[in-house]
């Protein structure tokens, strides 16, 4: 940790001002540490999923697998709150309004610690009713209820780690996530071995290891916060709940912790079809959309380098520029979309063989594997503009519009995985997560049209 914070100390203050310059330089420079720091965020859990299937066995990653979803929804609810409630900082940073950036960093993390509290609460008590609710099979049960008990316990840690990074990246700062990032999961692939293969802790050890290496990327991102941006740090009278901006954050927070609600109910449907299937199903759909998810991260970090970029650009008054950057967002990430689906579709047959020890017949999970993947890739680019889309628009702070893209992707995966249990056949769940994407790209680029003509019909009065 003290050579990592020395070197932050030598990094310059790495504040960007999106308001000016080419947008593209900007957007991509923005990006770039953003995907990285995504991938390795994900590197958490797919850390635990190959560590666990190598070493414990097929069903052990089955159930951190069945349990993946129900992580979704803890953590995305808290983090939909906590990243929304950073629009603000974003808006009020581009305006150049210092005291207000600091007073939206106090509100944002008294209003993060109620948020942990309340969920942490809900999920600790009522886990082992939403896993049986989710068909979870009987042989991995008692080993994913380990492993996502413990994650809930440990919610507060990946709250204030999304908080501290939204925060820097609100101020133009997308590197020292990364940095934070890339030390903690080092971290959390050696305290995944120590715990399983040394104490012998199984599902519940890499969860313990997730928890504490999120923790350390939370006090990373905090410390450098005191250290080097000043702006962030509110001053002693500023730290209070204010009735105004509890207002405007939740305004804006709340629907995109209830967009995350409903895109992650969605895919709890989708999980508890694949369930259905036994577990060969679900850990074959565990490996290919671990290996999946890591791929199309650069459409995570697009859609948040535009809520950073429209927030700022918004409080700044330059609606001209939020067009531009979405135009130039659009045609890179649709470019890059092919790039990556063409890598996951001839890699996944290769990848599924990290995920499992030599005993497995890596032939059996194919069938399970590629059709799933095979629709997903052909979806490719709605997925890439939904992330553009919904962020600009919740950049600008319009919440409601982007929540709704999420009950689109609710009732087209409540189709297909329903088709899929009451049929029996497979390919209905497969092709759940692409009809949602679908669904929801063409709703949330018509929403989006309508959002920039009623910015400038604002501004026109």
């Amino acid at each position: 940790m003290g050579n990592i914070l020395q070197h932050a100390r030598g990094i310059r203050l790495m504040q960007t001002n999106m308001t000016k310059g080419n947008p593209f330089s900007i957007i991509i420079r923005f990006m770039l540490p953003l995907m990285l720091g995504n991938i390795f965020q994900q590197l958490y859990n797919m850390a635990d999923t190959i560590i666990v299937g190598r070493t414990v066995g097929q069903t052990a990653l089955a159930a951190v697998g069945s349990t993946g979803t129900i992580m979704f929804l803890m953590q995305g609810f808290a983090i939909g709150l906590t990243t929304g409630f950073t629009v603000l900082t974003s808006q009020t940073f581009g305006a150049g309004d210092e005291r207000r950036t600091r007073r939206s960093v106090a509100n944002a993390v008294l209003l993060a610690l109620i948020t942990a509290a309340t969920v942490t609460a809900i999920f600790v008590v009522f886990m082992k009713q939403i896993l049986h609710l989710m068909n979870t099979p009987s042989d991995i049960f008692e080993d994913a209820y380990s492993y996502i008990y413990t994650i809930a316990w440990g919610l507060i840690c990946c709250v204030f780690y999304n908080l501290g990074s939204s925060l820097l990246r609100a101020v133009g700062n997308s590197k020292i996530p990364l940095f934070t990032l890339l030390f903690s999961a080092v971290l959390n692939v050696f305290l995944d071995l120590l715990l399983i293969l040394v104490f012998h802790m199984g599902t519940r050890g890499a969860a313990v290891a997730t928890n504490i290496s999120q923790a350390i990327s939370a006090a990373l991102c905090f410390l450098y916060i005191s250290r080097k941006e000043k702006l962030l740090i509110p001053h002693r009278e500023e730290w209070y709940i204010g009735r105004t901006d509890t207002a405007f954050q939740l305004h804006v927070g709340l629907p995109m912790a209830l967009q995350f609600a409903i895109t992650a109910s969605g895919t709890m449907i989708q999980q508890s079809a694949i369930n259905t299937f036994g577990s060969t199903a679900v850990a074959s759909f565990t490996s290919a959309s671990k290996f999946q998810n890591i791929m199309t991260q650069s459409m995570v970090s697009m859609g948040q380098t535009m809520a950073t970029y429209s927030g700022q650009n918004y409080g700044a008054g330059r609606i001209d520029r939020i067009h531009q950057g979405v135009r130039t967002a659009a045609l890179f990430s649709a470019a890059l979309s092919v790039v990556e689906g063409l890598i996951v579709w001839f890699l996944t047959p290769y990848t599924l063989g990290l995920f499992f020890n030599s005993q497995t017949n890596i032939q059996e999970l194919l069938p399970w594997a590629t059709p799933y993947i095979g629709a997903c890739v052909l979806c490719y680019i709605p997925l890439s503009l939904l992330f553009i889309f919904r962020n600009t628009m919740q950049g600008c702070g319009y919440g409601l519009l982007p929540m709704l893209g999420g009950a689109m992707e609710l009732a087209a995966r409540l189709v297909a995985s329903l088709l899929a249990i009451h049929t029996g056949i497979y390919l209905f769940a497969a092709v759940s997560d692409p009809s949602a994407w679908v669904a929801a790209g063409v709703y949330t680029g018509l929403a989006y049209l309508y959002v920039m003509k009623d910015i400038q019909s604002k501004r026109a009065d």
